[in-house]
């Protein structure tokens, strides 16, 4: 699975982040779910804006993109982010598998050489076509994403796009689940429907980026090098490499702003060189911050190292994934994300957890108890806890990621109404075999959602699962279900908690 690989043309911010935490937490769930797992992530580093963003900081362009790749590094690691390899377009190997692509899609007779005269975004790195622009009230000329187009004429090299319109309907009408969510995948059928023009693949105005082979007065359009990526990090155009097993990629995770690249170019390109199709493209929305407070008590909160700061990397991940329905556009601001925290994360999970095991720690010598004879309640919530995993598999196998964690927070506030209507505070003196009976009870059913909720909080899930003595190779998720349950008899260690509540710093 993939990340789109960022355009390291600035620093990091809060879009970029979601992407790769979002696809972190897809990576994660599938290895925990058993699957052999390969994350690729990086940097697009070529074109006409890098160019004119280093001219800006009087900087080399190397110079520029090695210092903000270096940034985009940091973030991932910053957020826990578990790629197994972070690509940068500018690496040796990358040029090698761009040109081979181009070869084989010249090989095929997709490729002629023309002249370009057209509107091109030098911030979205788009050719677009007149219709598609507008004048605003200054005169200047904007493309579809509101961003200025300028008039260019060059010589340039043509992809013969309008030969791949049919077989592209073909594609997504034999495999309906290339494109996800349903809306993006209807946006990209009537855009390939309405007709397709052949593409300028090359540029002769600047010299950064991959040269077309046979012709070095040219380099390639930033975008067929951008997308070849995907096929370079897992080996490519060395396909007796140990990782081009993993190709075609499951899904490629992008922002719905690139959708057209990603559906429409990039399986056009494949066709033409032979390459096997990725088997789907799922593109998420925006994020909007609303609100004035955040800007005002955090500082500027759309840089991720901020934001991690000041909540917490877990907090952080989890707030985004189940906040925002993945697929659509969601807000942000402070107040929702403390409310998370406080409610779903310290109060609900937290407390749940913590009160539990002090009582195991205090009144029963930290030993997890032996049940006696479950009771309808204790059958009831278990059996709620045993559904969780095939309902998050369900959810993940579409990247619903907020459904999956709809799911296990559903069993968290189910846990608490049965914590609560047991009252084992009470049965300590009335009847201490069953106040065993409902703490361990609720210790297997915490056991179910640490180990669920680690993709989305690995450091916190590991803090709890060591709370309840779970060895390190009894986390995965074929521990669920039932299947096992928690061993009594074991001595736990002291319960520390593994959510605490957000206070508002003292200003």
């Amino acid at each position: 699975m993939t990340t789109a690989i960022a355009y390291p043309n600035g620093s990091p911010h809060i879009g970029h982040a979601y992407e790769a935490i979002a696809t972190d937490v897809l990576a994660r769930f599938a290895r925990l779910d058993g699957k052999d797992v390969f994350f690729l992530t990086g940097t697009d580093e070529h074109g006409q804006k890098m160019v004119q963003t280093a001219a800006g900081e009087n900087m080399s362009v190397s110079a520029l993109a090695s210092r903000n790749a270096g940034r985009f590094k940091e973030m991932d690691e910053r957020l826990n982010v578990s790629f197994d390899r972070f690509i940068r377009t500018t690496e040796e190997q990358h040029h090698r598998s761009s040109q081979e692509i181009w070869r084989r899609m010249e090989a095929n007779g997709d490729i002629y050489a023309d002249t370009y005269a057209g509107w091109y975004s030098v911030r979205d790195e788009a050719y677009y076509a007149e219709d598609e622009t507008r004048l605003n009230d200054d005169g200047v000329r904007l493309g579809p994403q509101g961003t200025p187009v300028e008039w260019v004429e060059e010589k340039s090299y043509f992809f013969r796009l309008s030969a791949y319109q049919d077989k592209l309907l073909k594609l997504y009408a034999d495999h309906p689940d290339f494109i996800g969510p349903d809306s993006r995948r209807n946006e990209v059928m009537s855009f390939v429907k309405g007709g397709l023009r052949d593409l300028s693949i090359s540029r002769t105005t600047f010299d950064w980026g991959v040269k077309v082979p046979g012709d070095e007065e040219h380099v390639m359009y930033v975008w067929v090098d951008a997308l070849t990526n995907y096929i370079t990090g897992v080996g490519f155009p060395d396909e007796s490499d140990k990782n081009w097993r993993y190709w075609p990629a499951d899904v490629h995770i992008i922002g719905k702003d690139i959708i057209r690249f990603h559906a429409v170019y990039w399986p056009a390109f494949l066709l033409s060189a032979g390459i096997p199709l990725p088997k789907r493209v799922y593109a998420h929305g925006f994020l909007f911050n609303r609100g004035e407070k955040m800007s005002k008590s955090v500082g500027n909160v759309v840089d991720p190292f901020n934001l991690a700061d000041q909540y917490g990397v877990d907090q952080m991940r989890y707030f985004f994934l189940r906040e925002v329905p993945f697929g659509q556009d969601g807000n942000y601001n402070h107040e929702a994300i403390v409310a998370r925290i406080n409610a779903d994360l310290a109060n609900d999970l937290g407390n749940l957890a913590q009160r539990s095991l002090s009582m195991i720690a205090k009144q029963l010598g930290g030993v997890l108890p032996e049940p006696s004879e479950f009771s309808d309640n204790d059958k009831a919530i278990l059996s709620m806890a045993d559904g969780m995993v095939a309902a998050s598999r369900e959810a993940m196998a579409t990247q619903q990621i907020h459904q999956w964690l709809n799911a296990v927070w559903a069993v968290v506030a189910e846990a608490n109404r049965y914590f609560a209507g047991e009252a084992p505070w009470a049965l300590a003196k009335t009847d201490p075999a069953r106040q065993k009976t409902v703490l361990y009870v609720t210790s297997e059913v915490v056991r179910q959602i640490a180990i669920l909720a680690q993709p989305a909080m690995p450091a916190a899930s590991s803090k709890l699962l060591d709370s309840l003595g779970i060895p390190e190779d009894e986390r995965s998720f074929g521990m669920l279900g039932g299947a096992k349950r928690i061993a009594p008899g074991s001595t736990l260690p002291a319960p520390t908690p593994a959510f605490p509540r957000y206070i508002e710093p003292a200003a």
